[in-house]
């Protein structure tokens, strides 16, 4: 069974990204103490151990990945998260991006498709730490209907178009963000519902996800 210790070395190494990401731009100082406090290596195979620090996405199984560091502090920031906000996530993967939300105290309904990894959720190490995160296994183009209406939402994967459902379960003053575009860079677009129903987008810096996919995967 896997031994899992965060070393004075694990330590440095997430001061030395947290530096690398205020360099590239990032400067929600919440943002960065959350990842300055979550063990990324939890979230990775022991043999990705040495360079889980690096600021790039790492395999994960079922052809998915862990986000780039930068990345999920990019969206992390553009969602700007207040406490007891009610966050869906759309595709957990690793679930570091939900333990990010988390850990800055928003309560997190995170969907994943691939049953491989939902399955692996199971063994979650934080599980005690934040109970704040309730995990589903579903279609993310379907969103959590039940769950509605959310105060943000969070896309992590590159998204053909943007989905309407989602849209519905969003609440008024809600913010959405999501990467959307096929291909091999996607536009990262913030979504804001207006009070007439309206929605203000914004768009960002280009990034590469996996592609959204619909569907269970099972």
């Amino acid at each position: 069974m896997r031994k899992f210790e965060d070393t004075y070395q694990h330590k440095g190494l997430r001061r030395q990204l947290v530096n690398v990401l205020k360099e590239k731009g990032i400067t929600d100082e919440k943002v960065l103490d959350a990842i300055n406090t979550i063990p990324r290596h939890y979230f990775l195979d022991s043999a990705f151990d040495k360079i889980a620090y690096e600021d790039r996405a790492f395999p994960i199984g079922a052809d998915q990945t862990i986000s780039q560091p930068y990345t999920v502090a990019y969206q992390t920031q553009l969602l700007q998260i207040r406490k007891l906000d009610k966050v869906l996530e759309i595709g957990t993967g690793s679930i570091y991006q939900a333990t990010v939300l988390a850990e800055l105290g928003a309560w997190v309904y995170t969907i994943e498709r691939q049953k491989k990894l939902f399955e692996a959720q199971k063994g979650y190490y934080f599980k005690g730490k934040y109970p704040n995160i309730k995990f589903f296994y579903g279609d993310g183009f379907e969103g959590l209907p039940t769950y509605a209406p959310f105060d943000k939402i969070i896309i992590t994967a590159a998204a053909p178009f943007v989905p309407p459902k989602l849209i519905a379960q969003l609440k008024t003053g809600g913010m959405m963000v999501i990467p959307v575009d096929e291909g091999d860079a996607q536009r990262m677009l913030r979504i804001t519902k207006q009070a007439d129903g309206s929605l203000l987008e914004e768009s960002f810096e280009q990034f590469s996800f996996v592609p959204m996919l619909k569907g269970k995967n099972g």
